[in-house]
């Protein structure tokens, strides 16, 4: 029988035994039906969408059972993770469904860090909800609840104990950092991202969850949850995508190939391929717009929303009258090659 996706990984716990987080270095996506055949005796599987707790044993047999399957790397990892004191887990996801544990969601989330799924190609309805608030720290994820306490201990034996944040996800590069990119501070890439091979995100640059790259792209500005951006386009610095988050709006905003938003401009409608935002302009999907033929001379008014994923334009405002004009974009702009030599 197909499946959607499984996992095998360590996970971290509070003290009322709850799992908070969840690391998966080897998820699979669309595991064949030997794999889930292999694993299923181990855990009495019964179909669905299941989160199994593993002691060291069963760590053993699955080491066995992913090695009878095929799976070199998760054999590996569940050999390893036999000694290990660190509460274990493996998840199957026949389907992909809303997620309905803190195990199901971080494994989603991971596969959209490890490039096996782009964004809005998972169901992650509710996700906001079913994650909480945790401390993460140079010891780890700590349940907010139980922080002033770790603080204390952490003192009283003389160490300090280093909040790096308070957030529902943590940074991406602590669960997995894809080939071929550079992150300049790995805070502002948020697990869930999706950042495409010879990505650069610059030290001001932000990748929310289900948003990113698909492949070379110099990162300054902020790619919101659910925005994607194509091949060979740049975001500028201080420039700002606006997102959707997953049940939000219907309008999925995104930049096509070999475009550029200025710096400090802005978007609220899909932009297509080789077109140029100007510095400081912001445009969103109500925007009125006013075209112009080959010659400079206005055509007509229309609403942003209306030019949306067309291709070749350039949008710029008029420093006389104040108007958001657009015209063909004669000369793609020519984006930075040595910068993008270097991811």
């Amino acid at each position: 029988m197909a499946s959607f996706s499984l996992a095998f990984g360590s996970a971290t716990k509070n003290s009322s035994g709850k799992i908070i987080e969840a690391f998966f270095p080897n998820p699979v996506l669309s595991p064949s039906a030997d794999l889930v055949a292999a694993l299923t005796p181990v855990v009495e599987y019964q179909g669905g969408n299941e989160v199994f707790e593993i002691n060291s044993e069963q760590s053993k047999v699955l080491a066995g059972a992913f090695n009878q399957a095929g799976d070199e790397k998760n054999a590996k990892f569940a050999q390893q993770a036999a000694s290990s004191a660190q509460p274990l887990v493996l998840v199957i996801l026949a389907t992909d469904e809303k997620p309905a544990s803190v195990a199901e969601g971080f494994l989603k989330l991971q596969l959209l860090s490890h490039r096996l799924v782009k964004p809005h190609g998972l169901v992650l309805d509710g996700i906001f909800g079913l994650l909480h608030n945790i401390a993460w720290t140079n010891e780890g994820p700590i349940d907010l609840p139980e922080l002033a306490d770790r603080q204390i201990e952490a003192r009283l034996s003389g160490r300090t104990l280093t909040v790096n944040c308070v957030d529902k996800f943590p940074k991406m590069t602590d669960y997995v950092v894809p080939s071929g990119v550079r992150i300049a501070h790995t805070a502002r890439v948020r697990l869930g991202a999706h950042i495409g091979e010879g990505t650069t995100v610059m030290h001001e640059g932000f990748v929310n969850f289900n948003a990113g790259t698909e492949a070379v792209s110099m990162v300054e500005g902020r790619i919101s949850a659910g925005v994607m951006v194509g091949n060979g386009s740049d975001v500028g610095g201080g420039a700002s995508i606006m997102g959707t988050l997953s049940g939000g709006g219907s309008v999925v905003v995104s930049i096509g190939e070999n475009s550029l938003l200025g710096a400090n401009a802005g978007l609220g409608f899909p932009l297509g391929d080789r077109c140029t935002l100007e510095s400081g302009l912001y445009v969103t999907a109500g925007t009125k717009v006013t075209m112009l033929d080959a010659s400079g001379n206005e055509v007509e008014v229309v609403k942003a929303r209306e030019l949306s994923g067309k291709s070749d334009l350039l949008f710029r405002r008029n420093s006389v009258t104040g108007k958001i004009e657009c015209l063909t974009n004669k000369s793609a702009v020519e984006l930075n090659s040595e910068l993008h030599s270097n991811n």
